[in-house]
């Protein structure tokens, strides 16, 4: 039995996910921006990828609704255009007893990753599960936005616009 591939590389990846996905920094490893870089990232596509060997033919919704609640300990219903607002993405970010760093950044990479992590292994994203990954991706936008002093702003919005034209291509 051939063992799992182990993190991201195009050889075991997907051809459309080769073609829709030119850039350098979504296949780096290492690149703490990229969907898979950060340790996040890299474990939601190895609980992805444990998920699927055990779930052959689940559509990929069940597996982001045990992502977003076994990572933001949240109920799947709550994680919704409700959690996009401005006001309480800042309060979150400036309350002491909210963890942000895992109730925001954690939870959406890994929600980034699980659909993302579709298209390098099977070379699509279900569409039911677009809108849920677009909630991540507009909620990393805010909050980087919010962020008072990060020195990788900038770079970062780029690199989630990409992920944006991805989302909506594949």
């Amino acid at each position: 039995m051939e063992a799992e591939p182990y993190g991201i590389e195009k050889e075991h990846a997907h051809q459309r996910a080769i073609e829709l996905v030119p850039e350098n920094f979504f296949w780096d490893c290492v690149d703490e921006l990229a969907p898979f870089g950060s340790d996040e990232g890299d474990m939601a596509l190895s609980e992805f990828r444990r998920w699927r060997s055990s779930n052959p033919n689940s559509p990929l919704i069940n597996c982001l609704q045990w992502t977003i609640e076994s990572v933001g300990e949240i109920r799947f219903e709550e994680y919704d255009y409700r959690i996009l607002n401005r006001e309480l993405i800042n309060t979150q970010i400036n309350n002491i007893h909210f963890n942000d760093q895992q109730y925001i950044f954690t939870l959406d990479i890994s929600v980034i990753a699980t659909g993302f992590g579709q298209l390098l292994d099977e070379g699509k994203i279900e569409e039911n599960c677009k809108p849920i990954i677009q909630i991540a991706l507009d909620r990393l936008k805010i909050w980087n936005e919010l962020l008072n002093e990060w020195e990788y702003k900038k770079e970062y919005l780029k690199k989630l616009s990409v992920l944006q034209r991805v989302l909506n291509e594949a």
